[in-house]
């Protein structure tokens, strides 16, 4: 027996010994590809205490990890799931920012993968504790302060706004390799983000202002934003880090921050699907590539009115409200993506605004009926923040506190019981897909790592140069206001924002903007330091508080009113929102007070922010208006460049401006400018390039009657130049030449800026293929005359001119509207019109019947008929040598056109008179001789 037991120790010793290198306790046969497998093999080993541990984030003071803790106690004994780290909880220190949150992470992590034993409460008895990797979250948007939470070391990445201000999807992925990267290799394996919120609503100085912390207005290029952000997020971090899209359902209606109160927004479950939810059905759609899906959606307190249609009817935040929260996690593709395992992440349960909805006193305040509500709501992790009930010393003795309750509800009610193993499983799986094995060398990255970090500036710059959007006047008018860049002799006044952050709250501050960071930008790259095309001492920087000490006549006036005076160009920059509306205030009273101080002066405007906080009369008095919506390094130098007209705007605004009429909606709409092209499909997966259409096939292809034409069109583009959105409709118009005169419509939309249809041929005939997409109606015509033989397809441009239809509607039943033919270009071709004609003769018989009248007084009326009839041959004589085409007639008629034609004609009639008038002085001196012989 002893023996027995011995070989069983033994046995024992090395399962404990070899566990980490064989992967998870118990992995047994579980193919390694496969994490849900491996996720209910851990699960079914797993303790109550263990599981109902994993549901919850929580957040902690400080950088102590120490034994002595609460962090520690909560990682070891309470299995908690994940850690949220926040500047505003001092979790980064000022110096050495990264090594020390890669050092913290490491340290989070140890306790968590540790083989030690823990205290169970249940039996407070030593037990076996399973190794699980915490999730170690962030949310970093980009631009530093306030929206970035480590400040220093790491690349200053571009905010959401920037990057959709060029339209461009390629700039969103890198951005996002950069930052899955640079978080990857600090040790995080969570990121909440990005922001898929739509700004869909004008802003005011008292609703929520999303600021730069969105990817734009138009719901589907949020979503591709948001697709390409992720995927690069995940390529940049090897998929180790789970990406948790936010604000889910969306926020951008919202009239008040989150943060401070629960907004109620008045709007349906079916608008919510139209323009908020929009985004997150781009991202957990499955039929995408898997990258480019989010792994976890972030639930915003938020309440809808109308949500059931009900006017009346308010829900409760909808990350608290289980009938609400589960109608949209039940629509597709949303339903799908959660049965593969979707991973929903409650907001901050801990914030002011949800202590106020459940506890408006502020007395009674109980932190574990909120977590309840939360879970049974249909959250997964829940995400505990800082909360503290009333009563209670801090979140932590709150946080065991819930623990405890969910562990007891685990125990007594399997309903719950089920509910919570569902989620763990949810959460493993994740964590498996994250990392193949849950051992120390897999989760934390190489210390080394860090020496890569803060090294990707040009991808920044890169979206810096393309996202600069010149916001008013129109860019074709530019030249007209600012003929020129400025000029060494001229003299630059910058009055700039100032930007200060802390990275804790023991630190110090820093500047990240500041007066001279575009003077300083300008010297470098033109004064004497660069190009040399300005003077270094005619460039002066303040503050707006100089600005508001000069316009209230206090501190040192006179030399603030000297620099502004002599300056040529005034520069000003404008860094702070809506919220501290400071110096927008400043910069208003500053336009009106002095406005014969900047008379005949170049006033530019710079955001480096959002760009619709200035309305129409402001900007009315600025020279113009740039939107930068970046202050970091690269943005300020692409303010540089475009101020000295070296970097022409190509950004587009990515949310309405109502101070310049910009409306996103109708931006996004079919530009009417454009003629659509049109043509056969021939490779039904080919992706269409703008500007390179295939008119026709590259091989004539014989349609016969029966056959199917498969049509499409070549990419339609919106107002700015960029391929409509996905769900575009689109009309093609097929004219079957019957004798009612009926053209058949088929309607389609959009996918990629391309429309796509097949038409079954009928019958024999002539065929005609246009198509429009409102407001745009103007395309090529396809063009098929199916004979016996068959027919062959010919592509046609338009030769006309569209009416004006600003306004109108148009019914998809009808024929297309009415066109003006265009008459024929004669003088281009070298010919003269009808009307030429018609003018040379008035001109030649008017000169005829002149040259009649002077003929018959000077001489003779027989000399006059002569003179006229002569006169009358030279001119038509003329005229023939233009018509017949002899040699530079063609290029007379196409380079003076009617003019040419007839002072043409007039002098060959001229030159008949002539003629006429030599023959008339011949035959008078021979009389004349005649009689005196």
């Amino acid at each position: 027996m002893k023996k027995h037991l011995a070989l069983l120790l033994l046995l024992s010793l090395v399962i404990q010994t070899f566990a980490p290198i064989l992967g998870v306790h118990a992995a047994g046969n579980v193919p390694a590809s496969d994490p849900e497998q491996k996720a209910r093999v851990l699960l079914a080993q797993m303790t109550p205490q263990e599981k109902v541990g994993q549901l919850f984030l929580v957040s902690f003071k400080g950088t102590d990890v120490s034994e002595q803790s609460q962090i520690y106690d909560l990682v070891k004994n309470h299995f908690i799931g994940g850690v949220v780290l926040d500047q505003a909880n001092d979790n980064f220190t000022g110096e050495d920012t990264l090594v020390n949150a890669q050092n913290l992470i490491a340290g989070l992590q140890s306790v968590a993968l540790s083989e030690d034993t823990f205290k169970s409460n249940s039996t407070d008895i030593q037990a076996s504790k399973r190794q699980i990797p915490l999730f170690i979250g962030i949310s970093q948007e980009g631009d530093e302060s306030p929206n970035d939470q480590i400040l220093t070391g790491m690349t200053p990445l571009a905010n959401e706004m920037a990057i959709g201000a060029t339209w461009n999807t390629a700039n969103a992925e890198a951005t996002g390799q950069v930052l899955g990267r640079e978080l990857h290799d600090i040790g995080f394996n969570m990121l909440f983000g990005p922001s898929l919120d739509v700004l869909d609503s004008v802003r005011t100085v008292d609703s929520e202002d999303l600021g730069v912390r969105t990817f734009g207005g138009d719901p589907f290029w949020v979503g591709e934003m948001g697709k390409a952000y992720i995927q690069g997020v995940h390529e940049g971090s090897t998929d180790q880090i789970a990406v948790i899209a936010k604000n889910f359902p969306g926020r951008g209606s919202a009239d008040r921050p989150a943060e401070d109160e629960v907004a109620t927004v008045r709007k349906s479950l079916e608008q919510l699907k139209q323009i908020e939810l929009a985004p997150f059905f781009a991202v957990t759609n499955p039929s995408n590539d898997v990258s480019e899906q989010t792994d976890g959606l972030l639930v915003s307190h938020i309440r809808y009115q109308g949500f059931q249609g009900n006017i009346r009817a308010t829900t409760k935040p909808v990350s608290l409200d289980s009938n609400a929260l589960e109608q949209i996690l039940s629509l597709d593709p949303i339903s799908s993506w959660r049965q593969s395992g979707g991973v929903i992440v409650s907001d901050d349960l801990g914030t002011i605004s949800i202590e106020k909805f459940f506890d408006p006193t502020g007395k009674s305040f109980d932190a574990r009926q909120v977590a309840k509500t939360a879970f049974l709501a249909g959250n997964d992790l829940l995400y505990l923040g800082n909360i503290v009930s009333s009563g209670d010393e801090n979140s932590y003795s709150s946080t065991i506190k819930i623990l405890d309750l969910f562990v007891q509800k685990y125990q007594e009610d399997s309903s719950f019981a089920q509910k919570v193993d569902d989620s763990v499983l949810r959460i493993l799986t994740l964590k498996y897909k994250l990392y193949s094995s849950f051992t120390m060398n897999l989760v934390l990255p190489d210390a080394n790592a860090l020496a890569q970090v803060g090294l990707s500036t040009q991808v920044t710059a890169q979206v810096a140069s393309q996202a600069v959007t010149l916001i008013s006047p129109d860019l074709a008018d530019l030249d007209s206001v600012l003929p020129n860049p400025p000029q060494g002799n001229e003299r630059i006044v910058f009055i700039s924002d100032t930007v200060t952050a802390k990275q804790c709250s023991t630190c110090g501050s820093m500047l990240e903007f500041s007066a001279d960071d575009f003077r300083n930008a300008v010297v470098k790259l033109y004064g004497q330091s660069g190009s040399a095309e300005i003077q270094d001492y005619h460039l002066t920087s303040m503050t707006f508080d100089d600005l508001e000490s000069f316009l209230d006549q206090t501190g040192d006036v006179i030399t603030l009113q000297d620099e502004l005076a002599s300056a040529d160009w005034i520069v000003l920059s404008i860094v702070s929102d809506a919220q501290s509306g400071v110096s927008k205030e400043l910069m208003r009273r500053f336009l009106s007070e002095k406005a014969e101080l900047l008379r005949n002066k170049k006033v530019i405007g710079f955001a480096f922010n959002a760009p619709y906080y200035l309305d129409a009369t402001d900007i009315s008095k600025l020279t113009a208006y740039y939107g930068v919506y970046g202050k970091t390094t690269p943005f300020v130098n692409a303010a540089a460049r475009a101020l000295f007209q070296e970097l022409v705007p190509s950004g587009n605004l990515p949310v309405s401006v109502q101070g310049v009429g910009y409306d996103i909606i109708t931006a996004t709409t079919p530009d009417p400018d454009q003629v659509i092209q049109l043509m056969v499909d021939e490779n039904s997966s080919a992706t269409a390039t703008p500007g390179t259409p295939q008119l026709t096939p590259t091989a004539q292809t014989v349609y016969n009657v029966g056959d199917t034409l498969p049509i499409r069109t070549g990419i339609i583009l919106d107002h700015n130049g960029h391929p409509v959105p996905d769900g575009t409709i689109v009309r093609f118009m097929i004219d079957t030449g019957s004798s009612s005169g009926s053209v058949e419509t088929v309607e389609t939309t959009t996918v990629s800026g391309v429309a796509k249809t097949t038409y079954r041929i009928p019958s024999k005939g002539l065929l005609g293929i246009t198509v429009q997409a409102e407001p745009a109606l103007v395309s090529q015509t396809l063009q098929l005359d199916i004979t016996d033989k068959g027919g062959v397809l010919t592509a046609i441009e338009p030769t006309f001119l569209p009416t004006n239809t600003t306004g109108e509607t148009s019914d998809a039943s009808t024929t297309p509207p009415p066109a003006v033919l265009t008459a024929p270009d004669y003088h281009s071709e070298g010919l003269p019109t009808p009307g030429d004609w018609f003018l040379s003769t008035i001109l030649i018989l008017g000169l005829a019947a002149s040259l009649y009248w002077l003929g018959s007084n000077r001489a003779s009326t027989q000399w006059g008929i002569r003179w006229g009839v002569l006169s009358v041959a030279g001119g038509y004589l003329a005229y023939a040598y233009l018509v017949i085409g002899l040699p530079g007639s063609a290029y007379l008629i196409s380079q003076s056109g009617s003019l040419i034609i007839a002072l043409l004609s007039l002098g060959g009639s001229l030159l008949g008179w002539v003629a006429a008038l030599v023959w008339w002085r011949v035959e008078t001196n021979k009389n004349r001789k005649e009689h005196t012989g």
